[in-house]
């Protein structure tokens, strides 16, 4: 089974956008900071991010769970990303949300 690492982060809106604005303009930055990643050759995106209770959840494999651990921190401390996120270790055989929890950033 492959290990999976699940970054969760809040699903917060960004505050002092304009009126209309897109809520969470964090998430397409997080995607592009993934696919930018990946393109290195460090993580690989396991599978499109969705809404998972009131996270928005993002899924890597690909690496060893350190590399794995460090490009989620690295997602927790992009600008603009809500305080609170967290990590799961899981395996491709568990529903999404399980897991060993793992604070972020990883000291």
């Amino acid at each position: 089974m492959a290990s999976i690492v699940e970054i969760h982060v809040p699903l917060v809106p960004t505050p002092g956008l304009d009126p209309g604005a897109y809520a969470f303009p964090w998430i397409d930055q997080v995607e592009d900071f993934l696919v930018e990643v990946e393109d290195e050759g460090t993580i690989e995106v396991y599978d499109d991010g969705e809404q998972l209770d009131d996270a928005y959840v993002f899924f890597i494999t690909g690496a060893t769970e350190a590399s794995l651990l460090t490009a989620a921190s690295r997602v927790a401390t992009l600008d603009g990303v809500p305080t609170g996120a967290f990590a799961m270790v899981t395996d491709d055989g568990a529903p999404a949300g399980t897991g060993r929890r793992i604070d972020l950033p990883v000291a």
